[in-house]
């Protein structure tokens, strides 16, 4: 790899880019609420944040994977007691590695690659959150974990009307790789 790609690689998505994120990220709440039965409400009890490479730490940036969970005791903005739970996961988009697979293959658009990256991410919090899944668990329940997210991913993806859709699911049919887990840590990220 060349300095230029180099650095066309590790650029942050631009404001256009975020737009089309946010699109991607409202679609995929949308679709796990209905999926899961949440209700706007009850999002709130799912403590989580997406966000991409401009507002990572570099120990939450990876180069192995289109996003990456992290846990935390705590997100740094909310005062917990200690008696109440505080998991909150931290969905880390990688807009490198996501910017490079569009790059690879012409016919991948940025939409609907988002939306299977973010549905992907939201199912595993929910199933941690309501202790579908450990966080915690072995490799091989991990790998057992990932075939089913992937495929709850593609049954709940397919059907939208959104172009590239099909695409993004014959690109990634047999990718398991979607995503990373780090442990638990003490504080949230720091800002």
């Amino acid at each position: 790899m060349d300095n230029n790609s180099a650095i066309i690689s590790c650029t942050p998505f631009d404001p256009e880019e975020i737009l089309v994120l946010r699109q991607a990220i409202d679609i995929a709440e949308e679709l796990i609420g209905d999926h899961y039965k949440v209700s706007t409400s009850e999002w709130k009890r799912y403590r989580y944040d997406i966000q991409s490479l401009k507002d990572l730490n570099r120990e939450e940036v990876t180069d192995g994977a289109f996003a990456q969970i992290r846990r935390y005791l705590r997100h740094p903005s909310l005062r917990t007691r200690g008696s109440e739970p505080g998991d909150y996961f931290k969905i880390c988009l990688q807009d490198h590695v996501i910017r490079q697979a569009i790059q690879r293959d012409p016919s991948i658009r940025l939409l609907p690659l988002a939306l299977y990256i973010v549905v992907h991410e939201l199912i595993h919090v929910v199933r941690f959150t309501r202790f579908l899944h450990s966080f915690d668990s072995k490799e091989e329940e991990r790998e057992a974990e990932e075939r089913r997210v992937h495929a709850l991913t593609y049954k709940l993806v397919a059907p939208l009307r959104i172009a590239d859709i099909p695409e993004v699911l014959d690109a990634f049919r047999n990718c398991l790789a979607v995503d990373t887990f780090l442990g638990r840590h003490q504080e949230g990220p720091s800002d």
